[in-house]
């Protein structure tokens, strides 16, 4: 009797093996067959699923941010409302559901690392291109969502600009993850949060 093959289960595997290539080798090695043998499967079953690098390329990515988003519902959840929170404890919460975007940990580490890669490559490559567009704008929709929430409890300094706030913190974010990617003896983890906490810090008031 042959055995069932669950495909969501199977395409989840692929895209984990294709994390493990692009961090390990990088994006250009990342070709069907380099996946394949990193998955343990034979060309011709990756292609069942696949029929291209970048049909494949742009499932992982959209599979990448479906996971980022269910992680940050969930940690919106645990938050709830931050008028219910002292001051600190509000600046807080805001860190560290914002350093969901950051290399904190392996998983946040292979999922940024993939990130920079893919989009890099969709400056020279047009079938990347929207999908990383559309990562860039919800990157900035994120630090704007977070910097209203600090505003609505009147935790920000009076007068902000949340749009130039928002696309500073989302550069931030971008080039903290970038550096600790490339050169983690010059950024650590620990120098991510305290960076991040810091811009968040002075933007309140605190510095």
């Amino acid at each position: 009797m042959p055995k069932l093959v669950d495909p969501d289960a199977r395409r989840r595997d692929v895209v984990d093996a294709l994390f493990r290539v692009v961090v390990r080798d990088g994006l250009q090695r990342a070709s069907l067959r380099s996946v394949a043998d990193e998955a343990g499967l034979n060309i011709g079953s990756l292609r069942h699923y696949f029929a291209s690098q970048q049909e494949l390329m742009n499932f992982a990515m959209q599979s990448m941010l479906d996971r980022l988003e269910a992680r940050l519902n969930r940690r919106l959840e645990h938050i709830g409302d931050l008028a219910g929170h002292h001051r600190a404890n509000r600046l807080r919460l805001a860190a560290d559901f914002l350093a969901e975007l950051l290399p904190l940990d392996e998983q946040r580490r292979a999922e940024v690392t993939v990130f920079h890669d893919f989009t890099a490559a969709a400056r020279t490559n047009p079938a990347f291109r929207r999908l990383s567009h559309r990562t860039a704008q919800a990157t900035r929709r994120l630090t704007r969502r977070v910097l209203e929430r600090l505003d609505a409890t009147e935790t920000l300094r009076p007068g902000r600009d949340l749009d130039l706030e928002a696309e500073r913190l989302a550069a931030l974010l971008d080039g903290l993850g970038l550096t600790a990617v490339l050169h983690p003896d010059l950024v650590s983890s620990r120098n991510c949060a305290e960076v991040l906490r810091a811009h968040l810090d002075e933007l309140c008031g605190l510095d």
